[in-house]
């Protein structure tokens, strides 16, 4: 089987892809990923959301633009390192991806320098070795690969930093026992009480929302979609049923989930 993920060589993506498969084809942006997986039928591996950061950006608009679904989820803890090859005092400027930004913004605060946002933590890597007086968020893996020595390790806000990534695909999963499944709840407008309309059948179902998370709906401002995810318990088709007759509903999958990491 072969995966779709974000690239260069040496991004988070990529190691996870690597535990996973051994046939993968790199991406230079989260939105090329799924742009492949649509038009070529391969699976394909992104990150969803963060324990630091929160939801992934691209990949949200990504799932509501693709007509793409949910196979399987699977996490990765996730470690930073400040990395140059000039003394610390002399760095003028550091390298990251927007959300290593997020994730490691103590650090970063307490250095006071500015912060240019790449595309991947690899594009972070490849450039601080072409700038001068610059430093790099990446990984320690990056830093041995593109050989940037390691001024600083593990600078994420939280040691207990893990990423959620998930599989995508053309063809709907085939689990007959799911663990989850994701929804997008689109109500088309905004009153009160519509999130209690929305809710309220998962709780008199007994039915566990791991996550909830609302996403402008790009139609016009105040106007918002829901991501769902719900756990394949008790009544919860039931339960999805009950809210898709108040609301619009995109069925993003139904999968299992690869390895849990608590909080603790």
């Amino acid at each position: 089987m072969t995966l779709i993920t974000l690239g260069p060589e040496g991004t988070f993506s990529h190691d996870l892809a690597q535990k996973m498969d051994d046939d993968i084809i790199l991406m230079p942006s989260i939105g090329r990923v799924f742009l492949e997986v649509a038009k070529t039928g391969i699976s394909g591996l992104v990150p969803l959301e963060n324990s630091e950061a929160g939801g992934v950006t691209a990949t949200m608009d990504g799932l509501m633009q693709h007509e793409l679904y949910i196979t399987k989820e699977a996490y990765l803890p996730v470690h930073h390192s400040f990395a140059a090859d000039t003394p610390k005092d002399q760095i003028s400027v550091i390298f990251a991806h927007p959300q290593s930004h997020e994730q490691c913004s103590k650090y970063i605060d307490s250095l006071g320098l500015p912060v240019i946002h790449t595309e991947s933590n690899a594009a972070s890597g490849q450039a601080q070795k072409e700038r001068a007086n610059s430093a790099a968020i990446i990984s320690e893996s990056l830093a041995k690969r593109y050989e940037i020595p390691i001024i600083d390790r593990n600078i994420e806000n939280n040691l207990d930093n893990i990423t959620r990534f998930i599989v995508i695909s053309s063809i709907k999963g085939t689990d007959a026992y799911p663990q989850k499944c994701s929804i997008i709840a689109d109500p088309g407008e905004n009153r009160a009480g519509l999130l209690y309309d929305l809710l309220s059948p998962f709780k008199d179902s007994k039915v566990n929302l791991t996550r909830i998370e609302s996403r402008p709906s790009k139609r016009c401002m105040g106007n918002y979609v829901f991501f769902i995810d719900i756990q394949c318990e008790g009544a919860w088709m039931e339960a999805i049923e009950k809210i898709s007759r108040i609301t619009r509903i995109k069925h993003l999958g139904c999968y299992q989930v690869l390895g849990e990491f608590p909080c603790r």
